[in-house]
C-alpha cells in the first residue's frame, strides 16, 4: 500500500464523534484508524467484548458506529463473530446474497476480554482459519469494573486487586504474551502496533490484517488515563515512550517471518515509561529498586529474544 496521510484523513469516518470514551483514552483512535484501512466501497461486520468500548459507543437505542455492529458476551466475542462471517461464506455459496460490496469481518476486545475470559473463543475461531481480524485493545487491566488486574497487567501496577502495599508491591506476575500466543496459531498475519506516533505502522498493518485471507490479529496498546493514572494530554507521551523503552515493540509477523518495524537509535530505560504513571509510583520509593531493576530485566529479555526471532525467520 502507498500510505499518504491526507488522503486516509479525508475517508469516511466509521465511528462517530459523541461516544462517551474518557479523555485521553486511545480506545476511540485505535478503531478509527483501524476502519479508515477499510476501502470505501466495502462494509464491515463489527462485533464487540463488554467493555469501556462497547459501553460507550452502543447504549440503545443509540449507536457511534456506522457499520453493522453485534454486542456480544465478555467471553465470546471472536465466536460470534466467526460465526457471523461463517454465515456469510454459506449464504454466498448458495447464491443468496445480492451482494453491492465486499464484507470484512473485525472483532475488537479490551485486554480482559481477550487475554483472559475470550482467550477460549479467540483461539478457536483463530484455529478454524475465518476470514477475520481480531483487535485487542491492551489497556492493561479490567478498566470499565473497576481497574482489576487481567493476566495483561505489567510486573508491579497497582491496581484494585494487585494494591501496592508494604506488603506486597502490585501484581507480582509478568504480563502475558498474547501476541506470541497468537503467532503460535500459525496465522498468516499478526502485528503488534500502537495508535498514535506513528499512524503510518497501525494503518498499514490494519490494511494488512483486513485484506489478508484467513485469521489475522492486531494487539494494540491502549492507554488508559483512570487506570494508569496519567495527565490526559499526555497520552501520546505514554504511547511514544512504551515504544522507546520497547516494551511495547512495533513488529509484525507475517507466514511466520518476523520484522521488526521500529528500533529505537537509543533505548531508553524504563523508568522514562513508569514514571509518569501513577499505578508505577511505589516502585520509586526507598527500598524499591530492585523492582525498577527486575522490570529492566524483563524487558531486556523480550527485546532480544525478538531481535533473536527476526534474524532466525530472515536467514
Amino acid at each position: 500500500m502507498n500510505y499518504n496521510l491526507k488522503e486516509w484523513s479525508k475517508k469516511p469516518e466509521r465511528l462517530t464523534g459523541g461516544h462517551r470514551m474518557c479523555a485521553g483514552c486511545s480506545a476511540p483512535t485505535i478503531v478509527r484508524t483501524v476502519l479508515r484501512a477499510l476501502k470505501t466501497e466495502d462494509h464491515a461486520v463489527i462485533g464487540s467484548a463488554t467493555g469501556c468500548l462497547e459501553v460507550s459507543t452502543c447504549l440503545y437505542p443509540y449507536t457511534a458506529w456506522r457499520d453493522s455492529f453485534i454486542h456480544t458476551a465478555f467471553e465470546c466475542a471472536a465466536a460470534t463473530v466467526s460465526g457471523a462471517q461463517a454465515a456469510y461464506e454459506a449464504l454466498k455459496r448458495k447464491n443468496k446474497l445480492n451482494q453491492t460490496c465486499d464484507i470484512k469481518f473485525i472483532t475488537f476486545g479490551g485486554d480482559g476480554g481477550t487475554y483472559d475470559i475470550g482467550l477460549q473463543s479467540l483461539s478457536g475461531a483463530m484455529e478454524r482459519g475465518h476470514d477475520m481480524v481480531y483487535v485487542c485493545y491492551d489497556n492493561g487491566a479490567y478498566m470499565n469494573t473497576g481497574i482489576q488486574r487481567s493476566s495483561a497487567t505489567p510486573t508491579f501496577a497497582d491496581t484494585t486487586t494487585s494494591p501496592a502495599g508494604t506488603k506486597v508491591g502490585g501484581k507480582q506476575q509478568p504480563k502475558k504474551d498474547l501476541t506470541s500466543i497468537m503467532v503460535s496459531h500459525n496465522l498468516p498475519y499478526v502485528a503488534q502496533t500502537a495508535p498514535l506516533g506513528n499512524f503510518k505502522d497501525i494503518s498499514e498493518k490494519a490494511e494488512k490484517a483486513i485484506y489478508t485471507k484467513g485469521a489475522c490479529f492486531l494487539n494494540v496498546i491502549a492507554p488508559c488515563p483512570r487506570g494508569w493514572r496519567y495527565e490526559t494530554p499526555k497520552l501520546f507521551e505514554i504511547i511514544k515512550l512504551a515504544v522507546e523503552t520497547c516494551i511495547w515493540p512495533l513488529y509484525e509477523v507475517e507466514n511466520g517471518k518476523y520484522k521488526i518495524n521500529y528500533k529505537p537509535k537509543q533505548k531508553l530505560p524504563i523508568e522514562d515509561f513508569i514514571k509518569p504513571q501513577g499505578r508505577f509510583q511505589h516502585m520509586f520509593k526507598n527500598g524499591n529498586e530492585w523492582m525498577i531493576k527486575q522490570f529492566q530485566e524483563h524487558v531486556d529479555k523480550k527485546w532480544n529474544e525478538l531481535c533473536k526471532l527476526e534474524d532466525i525467520t530472515n536467514p
